[in-house]
């Protein structure tokens, strides 16, 4: 009996061995358990936090793009400005052009003849008309008064 009664106590000690591994098992599984439902929380959590990353920078860029957008409006706007004032400095460049050299003219008809005379002044007109004409073959400034701001 002394051998039925070792084995009951090597038997008994072999389930308390079976019931603590199996218990430290669980405790185990349920640790990974766990520790898994936070691996995913945390995950989660960090997928939420880049999709409101990638909002906010969705939302940055589309107020850059619409900032380039108005600005290169504006800057066509100014270049269009600026070629109309370009045109205007080169007609009234040649105005003037055209007047120094009436006034030339004039000078040089009046230097010529010495003395003044009216009929020598409704003369000089008349020439100075002429030479205007041959002189001043401009053109009308075409540019409408609301390219002025003033």
């Amino acid at each position: 009996m002394a051998s039925s009664g070792g084995s009951t106590r090597s038997s008994g000690s072999e389930k308390d061995l079976n019931n603590l591994m199996d218990e430290r098992k669980n405790k185990r599984k349920q640790s990974n358990r766990e520790s898994a439902k936070r691996s995913r929380m945390r995950k989660q959590k960090h997928v939420d936090d880049m999709m409101n990353q990638v909002s906010e920078l969705t939302k940055d860029n589309n107020e850059i793009v619409n900032k380039i957008n108005i600005t290169t409006e504006q800057y066509l706007n100014v270049e269009a400005e600026n070629s109309i004032l370009r045109a205007q400095i080169g007609e009234l460049s040649q105005r003037f052009q055209s007047l120094n050299n009436i006034i030339e003219l004039i000078n040089t008809n009046n230097s010529s003849n010495g003395s003044y005379d009216s009929r020598d002044c409704y003369e000089t007109s008349a020439q100075n008309r002429m030479n205007l004409m041959m002189y001043n073959n401009n053109q009308p400034i075409t540019t409408s008064a609301h390219v002025f701001k003033w």
